[in-house]
């Protein structure tokens, strides 16, 4: 083990169910090393302006459930800056920070990372991100939650699509990526799904609706992500409402709702997991790495390949929910 005797934790980025959990064992993990635990709030643009703060065992007491995060966390142009960086640089000193644990998404790791470069501070990162985006990690905090929060969502909209037999065109987060929507679709039986990573026309969407009507389903659900590069929910129900104009059809988003709430079990076990490997691994003098958990073995991904290397989607569960939606 190092010489570390100081570390921080900050959160960034969008906040992610789970992030409590994360920050709790970070925390208790450094507590029993009998090391000095730091929490920066507001993630970079804390560090920036100083607003650090000691932590003790009783401070992460009654967070495991509770959503958000007790960091808070925002987005900082200062930090961006080379002035900011060393701004940020002398707080770390001034409070005699050996290394920080940053639990965020790729724009968490892409600032640890210049950071690294201009200063020999080790950071290691942690997926905090309800998108499931990042390369590296089958999973990360917040994607369990997201997706059940989702799924309830959908079941309800469901019992009003019946109902009226309508059709329904559901927005789910994820910006450009289409795990949030996949796991959504398959786990609310949805007729169809509108992946970012693969081409779906307006024609296609029709005629899954069409075979539908044949087979007396007069209602459906059609789940479509957010960063879909054919439109969004709403643009592309009135696509599909122009060429099929007998369609009852309605569209709702569920936007930040999937964003809040208690974490789930898996989420509170995987940021206990990866909280606790975090700090060994600045212990051991691990730097400029972001956690994973991959056949629920945790890794260590380089923060370089966790940024600029793509996740792809499970090509088996992508054909899995076309069947499954007929």
């Amino acid at each position: 083990m190092s010489k570390i005797k100081r570390i921080a934790v900050l959160t960034s980025g969008g906040d992610a169910p789970g992030m409590n959990a994360a920050i709790r064992s970070v925390v208790r993990t450094a507590v029993y090393h009998d090391l000095h635990i730091y929490g920066i709030m507001r993630g970079f643009d804390g560090l920036v302006k100083g607003d650090i703060k000691r932590l003790e065992a009783k401070d992460v007491a009654n967070i495991i459930q509770r959503g958000g995060t007790i960091l808070k966390t925002a987005r900082s142009e200062a930090f961006r800056t080379p002035e900011g960086r060393k701004l940020a640089y002398e707080h770390i000193k001034a409070n005699d920070i050996d290394g920080i644990v940053a639990i965020g998404g790729n724009g968490t790791y892409a600032g640890g990372m210049a950071f690294m470069k201009e200063y020999d501070v080790p950071f290691v990162g942690m997926p905090g991100t309800i998108d499931n985006d990042i390369f590296g990690t089958d999973y990360t905090i917040g994607f369990d939650t997201a997706i059940n929060t989702a799924i309830e969502a959908v079941d309800k909209i469901r019992d009003t699509a019946d109902s009226h037999n309508r059709i329904f065109f559901v927005e789910v987060m994820g910006r450009y990526s289409g795990f949030i929507a996949l796991h959504t679709g398959i786990g609310s039986g949805a007729g169809g799904i509108f992946l970012p990573e693969i081409e779906t026309t307006v024609d296609d969407i029709s005629e899954i609706l069409k075979r539908a009507v044949i087979r007396q389903k007069l209602f459906n659900i059609i789940i479509v992500a957010e960063g879909n590069p054919s439109g969004n929910a709403t643009e592309l129900a009135k696509k599909v409402k122009e060429v099929n104009p007998e369609f009852d059809i309605r569209v709702s988003v569920i936007g930040h709702l999937q964003r809040g709430g208690s974490p789930t079990a898996m989420d509170r076990v995987l940021a206990s997991r990866m909280g606790h490997s975090a700090v060994r691994a600045l212990m051991r003098g691990e730097s400029g790495v972001a956690l994973g958990i991959i056949n629920d073995k945790i890794t260590f991904t380089p923060f370089h390949d966790a940024i600029h290397k793509v996740k792809p989607l499970n090509k088996e569960l992508v054909r899995m929910a076309e069947i499954l939606a007929m």
